[in-house]
């Protein structure tokens, strides 16, 4: 079975373990998370679950999909994601997940949106060195020559200043260093993409070759 979960980041801190190190960690509120469908491959040729998570008001959600939650008597959640598992009896549609789906020790990856900066330069967001500042020179912060004049046009994949951050990344193999399933409360050890109060997922972290 595939352990995943939605969840909110709250911030960082730390704390100290049993030799009295200090881990710093990202505080997540992992659920609680509702499956709200099941499908399996005899009727939906794929076999996942729909996930739900966080509250959110009945007229704030389209007709479609309100009646998508009704059908498997449900509220509405501001989330939706599916996830393939191997194994979809393991489920039912209602059951609820907690943080304590993960024990400490465990390994995972966490996935969200990281934050936009609009839009930077080729310093700012490529890391650029600048041009010297001083003795003349007209040349500071520019994104320097972009290649031979005769083609009359911009190479493609050349380096040049554009939208920075706002993209969708993964950390990979963060240990889980507590789950408080009464609190709904996942530390895991390390940084996490994305604002505070941004969405994460949360999956077991896959064993790779190498």
């Amino acid at each position: 079975m595939t352990k995943a979960l939605l969840a909110r980041k709250i911030g960082m801190t730390q704390v100290y373990d049993e030799e009295g190190r200090v881990i710093p960690v990202t505080v997540l509120q992992a659920g609680p998370c509702y499956v709200v469908q099941v499908k399996d491959s005899s009727r939906d040729g794929y076999n996942s679950i729909q996930i739900g998570f966080g509250e959110i008001k009945e007229h704030r959600v389209n007709r479609p999909l309100k009646g998508h939650y009704q059908k498997h008597n449900l509220r509405p959640c501001r989330y939706l994601r599916e996830f393939r598992v191997e194994d979809p009896a393991a489920f039912s549609s209602g059951q609820e997940l907690r943080a304590d789906l993960f024990s400490p020790g465990d390994l995972v990856d966490v996935s969200a949106v990281t934050r936009g900066k609009g839009f930077a330069g080729s310093i700012k967001r490529l890391g650029f060195a600048r041009g010297a500042m001083a003795h003349g020179s007209h040349y500071h912060r520019g994104p320097g020559s972009l290649g031979a004049i005769t083609a009359a046009r911009v190479f493609k994949g050349r380096l040049l200043p554009g939208r920075m951050g706002g993209k969708r990344r993964t950390i990979q193999n963060l240990r889980v260093v507590q789950a408080d399933g009464e609190k709904n409360i996942l530390l895991v050890k390390g940084a996490v993409p994305g604002p505070q109060g941004g969405l994460v997922v949360i999956k077991a972290a896959v064993k790779r070759k190498g």
